[in-house]
C-alpha cells in the first residue's frame, strides 16, 4: 500500500483513527461510517473505544444489517492485511478483559503509543479514565446516557420539521450537549487533563474520543487530538504518509454521491447549434 496507488475514489492513509460509533444505538450512523471505510484504506486502523454500545444492547436489543456490514468491513479489511487495533471505552469496557487478545485479527489494547511517520508520538486512549462522571458516579452517567438517547430523539423530530421547512439541519443534541458542557466547563478541563496524561508519558500529543467533540488543536505544547464521533459529527482522523494529521467529517452517501456525481459531470453539455 503506498500514497500513490492508482486504483480510482479510494483514499489512502497510514493511520485511520475512529471512535464512538456506538454499533447498536439507534443513533449510530453505521451506513455513514461504511461509506467512509470504503473510500479509505490504510496500513493500520486504531478504534478508540465506544464502537460498539454495550450499555444500550443491555437495555434492549438493536442490531441492523448496517451494524454487522461495519464488522465485517473491518473483518475484512483485517484479513487483507490491515492492522487494526481496538481500545475499548466505556461503553464497551467488556472488552477491557481481553487486552492482547486478537479478535478475527483485531488486536485489543487499553492504550498504545502511536508513532507517527514525522517521528511525532501520541498517546492513544479513549479517553473515560479521565471523565470524574464515568469513574465515580456510574448511576449518573446512565441518566446522562438516557438523557442523551431523549435528545437525539427530539432531534430526530426537529430536523424533519426543520427539512419541511426549508431550513438547514441543526443538532439539538448537540447544542444541549455543548451549552451543559461548556456551563461546567467540561470540555476544556477534559482536554487539559488528557494532555497533561499525554506529557507524563513524554508524548508529542494524545488522541482519544469520548466526549463526541472532534478538535485538532495545540495546548501548552501538547497536540490534543479527538476523532469526535459517528452518532452526529462523522468525524475521524487521518494520518497521511508525511505524519500530518488531518480531521474529516464525512457527508452522507446521497450528499458524497450527488456532489461527485456534479464533479464527474460534463462542463458544459451544450448542444450545438443546428444547421440553419
Amino acid at each position: 500500500m503506498s500514497a500513490n496507488d492508482p486504483t480510482p475514489n479510494v483514499c489512502r492513509v497510514r493511520t485511520l483513527f475512529l471512535s464512538d460509533v456506538h454499533l447498536g444505538s439507534r443513533a449510530a450512523k453505521a451506513d455513514f461510517l461504511l461509506d467512509f471505510l470504503r473510500c479509505h484504506e490504510a496500513e493500520t486502523i486504531v478504534l478508540v473505544g465506544d464502537i460498539v454500545d454495550g450499555w444500550r444492547l443491555k437495555r434492549s436489543w438493536y442490531w441492523p444489517q448496517s451494524c454487522n456490514d461495519v464488522v465485517q468491513k473491518l473483518l475484512r479489511k483485517a484479513r487483507k492485511g490491515t492492522r487494526i487495533i481496538y481500545i475499548p471505552g466505556n461503553h464497551d469496557e467488556f472488552l477491557r478483559d481481553f487486552p492482547g487478545v486478537h479478535f478475527g485479527g483485531i488486536e485489543v489494547a487499553q492504550q498504545i503509543i502511536h508513532e507517527a511517520a514525522d517521528g511525532k508520538r501520541y498517546l492513544v486512549l479513549h479517553g473515560d479514565e479521565f471523565d470524574v462522571v464515568v469513574r465515580n458516579a456510574r448511576l449518573l452517567a446512565y441518566l446522562g446516557d438516557w438523557a442523551y438517547d431523549a435528545a437525539i430523539a427530539i432531534n430526530i423530530v426537529l430536523a424533519a420539521a426543520r427539512r419541511r421547512l426549508g431550513m438547514p439541519y441543526w443538532s439539538f443534541s448537540a447544542w444541549a450537549k455543548l451549552r451543559v458542557k461548556h456551563a461546567v466547563n467540561f470540555i476544556g478541563a477534559f482536554q487539559h487533563v488528557v494532555a497533561e496524561e499525554a506529557r507524563r508519558h513524554d508524548a508529542d500529543g494524545v488522541i482519544c474520543g469520548h466526549i463526541h467533540h472532534a478538535v485538532i488543536e495545540e495546548l501548552d505544547g501538547i497536540r490534543y487530538i479527538n476523532t469526535g464521533d459517528w452518532v452526529e459529527s462523522c468525524t475521524a482522523v487521518v494520518e497521511h504518509f508525511d505524519g500530518r494529521m488531518e480531521l474529516i467529517s464525512w457527508p452522507s452517501p446521497a450528499a458524497r454521491s450527488a456532489v461527485t456525481a456534479a464533479v464527474d459531470a460534463p462542463a458544459a453539455q451544450v448542444r450545438a447549434p443546428e444547421a440553419a
